[in-house]
């Protein structure tokens, strides 16, 4: 039969796949506008399982598209909007070089621009979907925010960058919606519940820092013009979600407070930077006292019983508890702390914030203030101290966040070496090591008092050391009494034996024994599991060894931890020691 010969690469997966060469001359892009417009529509390359069939029997490596994704951007106005920018341009430079003035200008004003509003409804369908793609939106502002004006960025895009980022911390506060944070050697890591989807940024430090070279800012802007784009759809939705004006706004009794700073820079500048200060409360549609709703009754969920329900309820008293942690404390900042994280932690918990007047605009009162509860240093003393107010180091207030409990002061003054700062990001599971710290902020948590100083910990154990020596003492003692009897026994019956008397049986009263109920019951377990190993099948006993070597490995890794934790501890006492006696 005859018929047309197949011919070689021209069918199966490789008419699924497009080089980016032969994408970008099918939509008449440059390379930078074509990387531009996939970045601006979400279409990444794709690595084809059978590259040498795709790729027409060469190694070459070579970048490929799925087609369908192309012929997805064929359609895409942008794409003309890229097109009518190269000719704009081009007109422009012939003006230029003709010294056309008047055409210049006239261009200029006509410049072609275009939104990113119908890419963003494409790509989030929902607000859902938005909130949880927000992350990496809320990480390259907060970067982009904190670059120097070098010139390397538009400082339109730093200045725009800056103000979402300062919306968003003030959503947050007036959402009391912060969970969780972190100091790490990249920046503050936060985690804010919000409308019950987690959402984690990274706040870069705000250092003084040479832009490196070996990174492609033309990328990292493309990126930035859609993420600011999101972001402001998101804020704007999330601050209708409270009643609260949007663009955010001063509340009128916090404004006319701060009036007197009017002076600091342009109207424009200044309310702004009043706005970044957060040391104000936002301005709402409806007032608070006619927002308030009943409290709804609870009941339980499809498909959850009254025990989740009940520790659902209690979970959610305990966010509540969390949110107003900080209520009814005063804070001043001293000036060398970091001013914006700490302001804007304190009072997404409720509590009341101060600084300098010279250190920021928007402080609220000063430091000769005597309601002030908590003074927050980070220096090794300070000459004037009052009274009526505790001195303390920054991270008192991170630790407190994360242990969702107000921890004791003492550990934190002036001077005091820290405890270690730990990642509420970590969970440990049974058999992980758990850090003596943690577990000693988990019973503060539960409401017991933790294990007292390390020295009276020593005596403690001594004593209990000595007790169990003089019990087994009392122990042995009382086997060796037991022993001698017996044998006194024996040498009576056999004396009777020899003169051919009777024997006279001795009846003593029994001991009962005491069984012991938990203790047979793990015995039984034990058992039951033992026959179960025994009668397992080949795969099922292979697979079972894998984990409980797992399982071994884990507890050998903690109990090294452990050890040496406890090496580091008798190091850092004997040291004490040496220095107590040095003294004297």
């Amino acid at each position: 039969m005859g018929g047309l010969q197949k011919k070689k690469f021209e069918r199966g997966s490789a008419t699924n796949y497009i080089t980016r060469n032969k994408a970008r001359k099918k939509l008449q892009l440059s390379l930078p506008d074509f990387r531009r417009l996939c970045i601006l529509k979400g279409i990444y390359p794709h690595e084809p399982k059978h590259k040498k069939k795709v790729n027409k029997g060469s190694t070459a490596a070579r970048t490929f598209y799925l087609l369908k994704d192309i012929r997805f951007l064929l359609h895409e106005p942008i794409v003309g909007k890229f097109r009518d920018y190269k000719v704009f341009v081009r007109k422009l430079k012939r003006a230029y070089g003709k010294t056309e003035w008047s055409a210049v200008e006239r261009l200029k004003e006509n410049k072609p621009t275009y939104k990113l509003d119908h890419i963003i409804k494409e790509r989030f369908p929902s607000f859902i979907d938005a909130l949880r793609d927000i992350d990496d939106a809320l990480c390259m502002a907060f970067l982009f925010s904190t670059f120097a004006r070098t010139g390397k960025c538009h400082v339109q895009t730093i200045q725009l960058c800056r103000r979402l980022t300062v919306e968003w911390m003030n959503y947050v506060i007036a959402s009391r919606s912060l969970r969780k944070v972190f100091i790490s050697i990249k920046g503050i890591y936060y985690q804010a519940e919000v409308m019950g989807q987690l959402i984690t940024w990274l706040v870069p430090y705000q250092f003084s820092h040479d832009h490196p070279t070996d990174v492609d800012y033309r990328v990292m802007a493309t990126f930035t013009e859609f993420y600011t784009t999101l972001l402001g759809f998101v804020n704007f939705r999330l601050y209708h979600s409270l009643n609260l004006v949007y663009p955010p706004k001063l509340d009128s009794k916090t404004e006319s407070e701060l009036k007197d700073e009017d002076d600091y820079a342009m109207n424009s500048e200044s309310y702004l930077e009043k706005l970044s200060a957060l040391s104000a409360s936002l301005a709402r549609v409806v007032s608070t006292a006619e927002e308030e709703e009943a409290q709804l009754d609870q009941f339980p969920v499809e498909g959850e019983d009254i025990e989740t329900m009940e520790a659902r309820e209690k979970e959610e008293k305990q966010q509540e508890a969390q949110k107003k942690l900080f209520e009814g404390l005063k804070f001043f900042l001293n000036r060398e702390v970091p001013r914006e994280s700490l302001a804007f932690l304190i009072r997404c918990f409720g509590g009341e914030v101060s600084w300098d007047k010279s250190v920021c605009i928007g402080s609220t009162y000063d430091v000769t203030d005597e309601t002030i509860t908590h003074h927050i240093v980070d220096r090794p003393n300070v000459d004037k101290q009052y009274i009526n107010r505790y001195y303390i180091q920054p991270q008192w207030l991170y630790d407190c966040v994360n242990a969702k409990i107000l921890l004791p002061v003492e550990d934190y003054f002036l001077g005091v070496t820290l405890p270690p700062h730990l990642s509420p990001f970590v969970e440990e599971k049974d058999g992980d090591y758990v850090p003596p710290e943690k577990l000693k902020i988990m019973a503060l948590q539960r409401g017991e008092k933790p294990a007292q100083e390390d020295e009276e910990e020593e005596g403690d154990e001594e004593e209990e050391e000595g007790e169990e020596e003089e019990e087994e003492e009392d122990d042995n003692e009382e086997e060796d009494e037991e022993e001698e009897a017996d044998e006194k026994n024996l040498k009576i019956m056999e004396e009777q034996r020899s003169q051919g008397k009777s024997l006279k049986v001795k009846v003593t009263p029994g001991k009962v024994k005491v069984e012991n109920a938990a203790r047979l019951e793990q015995e039984e377990k034990a058992e039951e599991k033992r026959l179960a190993i025994m009668m397992m099948k080949k795969k099922e006993k292979y697979l079972y060894d894998k984990i409980m070597f797992g399982k071994k490995r884990k507890i050998r890794e903690a109990n090294k931890l452990a050890a040496k934790r406890k090496a580091h501890d008798d190091a850092e006492k004997s040291d004490k020691k040496k220095k107590a006696k040095t003294r004297k």
